[in-house]
């Protein structure tokens, strides 16, 4: 047995992804800025949180497509959260990175900020959410996507964060498949 020094950080993260290069984080890292109009309001009056989705879903689209360099396509959304309302007439910045990568999968976090469009004060955090895209090739079929490099101490707990949370959406869709064998064992028809 001989000792070996530690690999760097930049193998270990990309083991997975076996002989791509990793790319780090700000390489893909993108803002999606929208202003607000009334073709966007619900019932209430305020923006639709339908439509501040959609915005989360495209930037988070384009920087998993960016970050695997081809298409990439929703797989789940996580934690989806409205912090406060946004309204007609807001600029809605929509910020997102990938935050960690497996072999075919990204997380990706995203932040939704918004200010007025004609003051200037410091946009607010609206929103926040995680979503999992798959790389897909031409066929639609899954593809190899480069490991994610990260470059700050906020990069590297959003990459241990995001672990954690894949250990816990496995062991839930686990969970509920072991659920639903037991009870149609049972003789349930669900």
């Amino acid at each position: 047995m001989t000792d070996q020094a530690p690999a760097p950080e930049s193998e270990i993260l990309g083991e997975i992804a076996g002989d791509l290069p990793g790319k780090p984080t700000s390489a893909s890292r993108t803002t999606l800025s929208h202003i607000m109009t009334h073709n966007d309001t619900n019932l209430l009056g305020t923006v639709h949180g339908g439509v501040i989705m959609k915005l989360v879903d495209d930037a988070a689209g384009a920087v998993a497509g960016r970050h695997s360099g081809g298409p990439a396509v929703t797989a789940s959304m996580d934690e989806m959260v409205f912090l406060e309302p946004v309204r007609v007439g807001d600029l809605v910045h929509v910020k997102a990175q990938v935050n960690w990568t497996g072999r075919t999968s990204m997380e990706v976090g995203v932040r939704v900020l918004a200010e007025r469009w004609n003051e200037s004060t410091p946009a607010t955090q609206v929103g926040s959410a995680y979503l999992v895209f798959a790389a897909v090739d031409a066929d639609g079929k899954p593809r190899a996507v480069p490991p994610i490099i990260p470059e700050t101490e906020r990069d590297k707990r959003r990459y241990q964060e995001a672990q954690i949370r894949r250990t816990h959406r496995l062991a839930r869709r686990r969970a509920i498949r072991e659920l639903r064998e037991k009870r149609a064992a049972e003789g349930y028809q669900d």
